[in-house]
């Protein structure tokens, strides 16, 4: 059974560390309540919570956009 939710982009914090070269950015997500479609069967109950990721790929922080809407489908891992 696949669970899919849809999450809002809510924040981009990007960090760098000179002594190490090291570039990160923290992406935070949060529940997007919709009343109708394709979301509604899973955000009947008005979500709450967040998903944060300490992402080091400057090619995956590009794929997030501030304020934007995603999909995030939960699968079982085998």
């Amino acid at each position: 059974m696949t669970v899919r939710a849809k999450f809002k982009c809510w924040s981009i914090q990007h960090s760098y560390s000179h002594s190490s070269d090291y570039s990160a950015a923290q992406v935070t997500l949060v529940p997007v309540y919709d009343k109708d479609g394709p979301n509604a069967s899973w955000s009947k109950a008005t979500p709450s919570g967040k998903i944060e990721m300490l992402i080091t790929n400057p090619g995956a922080v590009e794929q997030f956009e501030l304020g934007k809407d995603y999909f995030v489908d939960f699968t079982p891992a085998e």
